[in-house]
């Protein structure tokens, strides 16, 4: 990344131009296209849903710690949490017994690894995760939710699609306008402004890994 265009362009462009080859890889992986394209049955959904339960424990008991912290704390918002509506969402598809048993697929172990170092050791490597995460449930989640209550029945924005659901954001477009000018305003250098671009490419590569790790537990042919 050329150091003139990181001062000159605005940091959330930057993020989102960046990282946008490793983004549509991750959108375009046989299993998320073949489960949006409603060739899966629900228990491929449900084992989606598991994996990305692990991934938010991560983000979210990294929140935890980093709510005051001056690069990642701005980020920090309690109307994006989402732990809480997988857990119902699982609820709904497993049963109340949904953890007995529950291991993540080695990629999805990896993810949240990786999100719970950054969350650790480097605040604003967090920020890179958090935005390939949560800014993509509020566009490109919304996809994912229509499919599943149009392929497997669930009730609009009910049970099993929760997790989709922000009712403490009204107006998605204007939060993400607020969460770009949040990225444009990061208390971080160039140097580190490039750090933070290369997680955000490294966090897509972690979510095209954990689609990968499903896709071989459910091949089409199955």
């Amino acid at each position: 990344m050329d150091s003139t265009a990181t001062t000159t362009t605005p940091f959330s462009t930057l993020i989102r131009t960046a990282s946008h080859e490793q983004h549509t890889e991750a959108e375009s992986s046989t299993f998320m296209s073949d489960m949006l394209g409603g060739r899966l049955g629900v228990e491929a959904y449900a084992r989606y849903t598991e994996q990305l339960w692990f991934v938010y424990r991560a983000l979210e008991d990294g929140a935890e710690t980093l709510s005051e912290d001056p690069v990642a704390g701005p980020f920090v918002q309690p109307e994006l949490m989402r732990a809480a509506e997988l857990e119902r969402d699982l609820t709904h598809l497993r049963g109340e017994g949904w953890r007995v048993g529950l291991e993540p697929l080695p990629a999805t172990a990896a993810y949240a690894a990786r999100v719970a170092e950054c969350a650790r050791e480097w605040p604003a490597g967090y920020i890179a995760h958090h935005y390939t995460r949560y800014l993509g449930d509020l566009s490109g989640g919304q996809i994912i939710r229509s499919t599943a209550e149009k392929t497997w029945g669930f009730e609009r924005k009910g049970d099993g699609v929760r997790f989709y659901v922000f009712e403490q954001i009204p107006n998605p477009a204007a939060f993400k306008r607020g969460y770009r000018e949040l990225l444009d305003a990061v208390n971080a250098d160039d140097l580190e402004k490039q750090r933070i671009v290369d997680e955000c490419k490294r966090a897509f590569a972690l979510n095209t890994a954990v689609f990968r790790d499903l896709g071989e537990v459910f091949p089409l042919s199955a």
